[in-house]
């Protein structure tokens, strides 16, 4: 039993916003037979990141349809880099690189489609275009791929006029003839007769569509996606630290959560359709709530958990959830679990040290200035007995007088033996404290 019927796909995406254009015989070859789409990426990083997710989803819509999804990672082209959507050409990659991209991309995409088993004719696959590509010879190249299109055709395509007053190298120019061979190949060996990319991609996928017609007289197809933006015309997938990556050790759970949770109210009902599984009828109602109640955050809130939960795992949205409540809401430090420590210990400043360190000699417990300077809230411990006579300091967020130079080990420690040393409201330190 599949989640959208076959014939339904193109309207699913319609309504989701992930439908920009296809040709005229797609919606045809999915509603009478069963049909392998892919969609290429690019590993010129060793994670994806959020903006990737759109061709993802596409994928992950057409299995539910009852398609199979192939995900080609350009382990070939990826040497070179496509010039579409570009205004310069970037630094190539080695090979090594890339191959090491590559290994790091699989097992976030296991958290969108089912892979399955390899008899399964839904079964996702991932393929890397270096298998056919690296051996390929130009003699061979040139003769069996080259000599089907016209300077005059390339010079046509979008990707390549925008390219041709900066310039554009023979490399990059050669790049849609790639794209179009691997179409051709993924034909050959997987039957694949439908491509998916972003809009920017149409020209490469005609490219393939045409090559596949003139050297096996057979039909393929193309839709393309819409190209993400915010509200205010920002591009999206990007945070004030940059790219927002699924690699939980370039983009923590937590800033990952936040990157949704954040989402303009003009944007989180779009989002919704285009990132989620959501139905219709629960987006529907959470785009209610952004008008009706927007103080309460409920749509950006459901869409966090749905996509940290999917990408991370239930811990991870739960310490994520439990670190956002420390820094923004009423959640006392006692309820943060050992998960939500050790997420909070890189969004803090953080220090390790040994009870001995960080203790009165005379036995009255911890030094409150110690643990200011472990952390550097504070840069000497004149500095911080300063911060403690102005009341501005507070441990496990209970705020400490003049006098409240020692804190109780047993009180002040924490799950894992953390404890939270803040500098006014919201600077806040975190001390582990090893036996």
């Amino acid at each position: 039993m599949t989640a959208t019927a076959s014939h339904q796909l193109l309207e699913e995406l319609r309504w989701r916003g992930l439908l920009y254009q296809h040709t005229e015989g797609a919606s045809r070859l999915l509603a009478e037979r069963t049909t392998s789409g892919y969609a290429g990426f690019d590993p010129s990083a060793s994670s994806l990141h959020v903006g990737n997710l759109v061709p993802v989803m596409a994928l992950v819509h057409l299995q539910r349809s009852g398609h199979r999804p192939v995900f080609l990672v350009g382990g070939g082209t990826g040497l070179i880099g496509d010039p579409s959507g570009k205004s310069a050409e970037r630094a190539l990659l080695t090979t090594e690189q890339v191959d090491e991209n590559v290994r790091g991309i699989r097992k976030q995409l296991e958290r969108f489609l089912d892979f399955g088993g390899t008899t399964d004719a839904t079964s996702a696959i991932m393929v890397n275009n270096a298998d056919w590509l690296r051996s390929l010879g130009a003699i061979e190249f040139m003769r069996d791929v080259g000599k089907h299109f016209t300077v005059n055709y390339l010079l046509q395509k979008e990707s390549v006029k925008a390219r041709m007053e900066s310039g554009i190298s023979f490399t990059e120019f050669s790049y849609m003839l790639l794209q179009a061979y691997d179409f051709l190949e993924l034909y050959r060996r997987y039957d694949v007769r439908l491509q998916l990319g972003g809009s920017d991609q149409w020209g490469n996928i005609t490219a393939g569509i045409e090559l596949i017609r003139r050297t096996e007289g057979a039909e393929a197809h193309g839709v393309t996606l819409p190209l993400v933006t915010t509200a205010s015309g920002a591009k999206f997938g990007k945070s004030e630290s940059g790219a927002v990556y699924l690699d939980a050790q370039l983009t923590s759970p937590y800033k990952f959560y936040q990157f949704w949770v954040n989402s303009d109210d003009r944007d989180v009902g779009r989002y919704l359709r285009t990132f989620t599984l959501q139905s219709r009828s629960e987006i529907e109602e959470l785009e209610r709530a952004v008008q009706e109640r927007p103080d309460r955050r409920e749509a950006q809130y459901a869409l966090a958990r749905e996509m940290t939960e999917r990408v991370h795992g239930q811990e991870a949205l739960n310490a994520a959830e439990e670190v956002s409540g420390f820094f923004f809401g009423g959640r006392e430090p006692s309820e943060l679990s050992p998960a939500a420590f050790e997420l909070l210990r890189s969004e803090a400043p953080f220090a390790e040290v040994s009870e001995s360190e960080v203790s009165d000699p005379g036995g009255q417990g911890l030094d409150v200035l110690k643990l200011l300077t472990a952390v550097g809230l504070a840069a000497s411990n004149g500095a911080a007995r300063r911060l403690l006579e102005q009341g501005g300091v507070s441990v496990n967020k209970r705020k400490l007088g003049a006098a409240d130079r020692y804190v109780p080990v047993e009180s002040a420690l924490l799950a894992g033996r953390h404890v939270i040393v803040s500098k006014g409201r919201r600077e806040h330190g975190v001390v582990r404290i090893l036996a």
